[in-house]
């Protein structure tokens, strides 16, 4: 139970870390701030809500990964190192791909809700 306990305050420790320094993670946050009223409007369904609000968790926790990617490799190194610069890529990448998820859920919601058509 204690490895929870401690699992527990090292996200909070993390997540504090990254509302307070990191630009895309705080933005992220704003987005699902917006999301979660948004997304009651747009979805016909609370499947539909989950989803929503699931895709935009999904963005924030590619980029929490990525941020954690690119925290390793400076504190390996911050001298110009093509292997670093392609994990830092592919982090990048990745929270493009999440970016792609999130605005294709919620441009076919969008459309369901405008169209009254299931999708």
């Amino acid at each position: 139970m204690q490895r929870l306990i401690d699992a527990f305050f090292n996200s909070v420790r993390a997540f504090r870390k990254l509302a307070a320094s990191e630009k895309a993670f705080q933005q992220e946050l704003l987005l699902l701030l917006l999301a979660l009223p948004a997304g009651w409007f747009v979805s016909v369904s609370w499947r539909g809500y989950a989803l929503l609000i699931g895709a935009v968790l999904l963005l924030i926790m590619v980029e929490v990964l990525n941020t954690g990617i690119e925290a390793a490799c400076d504190a390996f190194s911050r001298e110009f190192n093509v292997d670093i610069q392609l994990a830092k890529d592919c982090g990048s990448l990745a929270v493009l791909i999440s970016v792609f998820i999130v605005a294709g859920v919620w441009g076919i919601a969008l459309i369901e809700r405008i169209t009254g058509l299931p999708i």
